[in-house]
């Protein structure tokens, strides 16, 4: 147990609780902690050693070895992500490795290698940490645990109008088919599922917008 506060962010791909823990840890001047990229750049690096999916020991290998850093970034961007140096911001953020990255956030054996290396960037003054099992496995002993939803709906279009700006053509009807998915492996994996830790406050982000849902989350947290 430690006295460095952590705030977990917990919920479902969409649920817009990236953009809420950068905002809430600028806001704070805590340390940030992207969980969901460690699986995502366990998934690339993998992919850029040759690693087969299927091959778990080679991927505990390679999220033992992980040399990942995230840096801060102006308000409304994802923080800057590095693998050895390489900006992977980006890359990481492809549906592709995102799908990558599910299939290798259910083996508990890599889980079990990026559990250490994630409680370790729990450092002074504090902590926001944004994944799926923030509260319920990585910090169980965190002062205040958020889990941050909102509807397969809402993501769905929320994901569609990103990739729109970011020039990329897709079906709404393909990407709420995925998050569908994604959220039936998630909640039913046997290994840490997705779901609120038993102390956490819910927040249903569907309808709001980012600074109503940054205000909600500033009140759960006791900072408003």
């Amino acid at each position: 147990m430690t006295s460095i506060p952590v705030i977990t962010i917990d919920g479902p791909s969409g649920s817009g609780k990236g953009t809420i823990t950068q905002m809430l840890a600028r806001k704070l001047g805590y340390h940030l902690l992207d969980s969901g990229a460690l699986y995502r750049l366990t998934a690339l690096a993998a992919e850029r050693h040759g690693v087969n999916y299927e091959d778990v020991e080679g991927l505990v290998r390679v999220a033992g070895s992980l040399d990942v850093a995230f840096e801060p970034t102006p308000p409304g961007e994802p923080a800057r992500v590095l693998l050895d140096g390489d900006d992977v911001t980006a890359a990481i953020r492809t549906e592709t490795c995102g799908e990558n990255a599910s299939r290798v956030a259910v083996l508990q054996p890599v889980r079990d290698a990026l559990l250490q290396r994630q409680r370790d960037f729990r450092k002074a003054p504090g902590l926001v940490a944004d994944g799926r099992d923030m509260g319920t496995v990585i910090f169980p002993d965190a002062p205040v645990k958020i889990f941050l939803t909102a509807s397969a709906e809402e993501r769905a279009e929320r994901r569609y109008q990103q990739l729109l700006e970011a020039g990329v053509s897709v079906s709404i009807d393909d990407l709420l088919e995925e998050i569908r998915a994604r959220d039936d492996r998630d909640m039913n994996r046997a290994s840490a599922p997705l779901k609120p830790a038993e102390d956490a406050q819910v927040i249903d982000s569907t309808g709001l917008s980012i600074q109503k849902v940054l205000e909600k989350v500033m009140a759960a947290s006791g900072q408003a």
